[in-house]
């Protein structure tokens, strides 16, 4: 395994760092490869509640896939593929992990940096972050999913927007876009994101998890309930948690939630 991503662990809290900060945390193949796996590995341990997803170091989050491997890594189609493959698979091992992910993103958030970033939930940025998804000055095409991520979080007119321009958008730009959810000055990044990280801790980890299945039904284009989003609704009132919540509630203090 490569240690160009390293995990750091703070009680429930895991952060994945991607870890070339002299080369801005340009995304390799082996990152790429090594980042379902780790991903995995934190969603099955009961132990981790929220995933934050970083770069090393304040000057980027990530400034994009590492083009010095695309002549061996994308030279012909077959590679392309395979390299390709590896890039989706890292993505949707982010955007299906069964607890929050939250993007903290210092400086630049370029490229393939872009799209681990729209893989999360939420997206915290400081207020010398920016935002670009390339393949318009490159000559390649962005894949479905990955647009598919940006319209739902902007709209389908300002995603072409986005993709047709190849533009670096600032950070206050990019929260008004959607992109980014909150932005803030860079020596209150950290604390924002892990303020927000233990308070998501804190909460009815049924409940939090229960929500993200909902939220991405609805995207995915569920508009009326099913007899699974039944079930997941009817399911919460027979949980401890919801019998330590309301307890909590009656007895006037912050309730101590167990289920992981």
């Amino acid at each position: 395994m490569s240690d160009h991503v390293v995990v750091e662990r703070d009680g429930a809290v895991a952060t994945v760092v991607l870890n070339r900060p002299a080369q801005h945390n340009a995304i390799n193949a082996a990152m790429y490869r090594d980042l379902p796996g780790i991903v995995a590995g934190l969603d099955a341990d009961p132990e981790v509640r929220v995933l934050v997803l970083r770069g090393a170091g304040t000057r980027a989050f990530a400034s994009g896939a590492d083009i010095s491997e695309f002549e061996a890594e994308r030279s012909d189609a077959v590679r392309a593929k395979a390299y390709n493959e590896k890039v989706a698979a890292a993505e949707q091992a982010i955007e299906g992990c069964t607890k929050p992910t939250v993007a903290m993103i210092h400086g630049y958030c370029i490229g393939g940096g872009a799209g681990l970033a729209l893989s999360c939930d939420i997206r915290f940025a400081d207020t010398a972050a920016s935002f670009a998804i390339t393949p318009a000055k490159l000559g390649l095409v962005y894949s479905l999913e990955s647009t598919r991520r940006m319209v739902d979080l902007v709209g389908p007119s300002r995603a072409k927007w986005v993709l047709m321009g190849g533009l670096r958008i600032p950070a206050a730009r990019a929260a008004e876009l959607g992109l980014f959810d909150e932005v803030v000055p860079t020596e209150e990044l950290a604390a924002t994101t892990y303020d927000f990280a233990g308070t998501v801790c804190t909460r009815a980890q049924f409940s939090v998890r229960a929500a993200k299945v909902m939220v991405n039904r609805i995207s995915a284009g569920q508009t009326v309930d099913d007899d699974e989003s039944v079930r997941l609704r009817n399911s919460s009132f027979g949980t401890e948690d919801f019998a330590e919540g309301v307890r909590a509630f009656l007895e006037k203090r912050p309730p101590d939630f167990r289920w992981s």
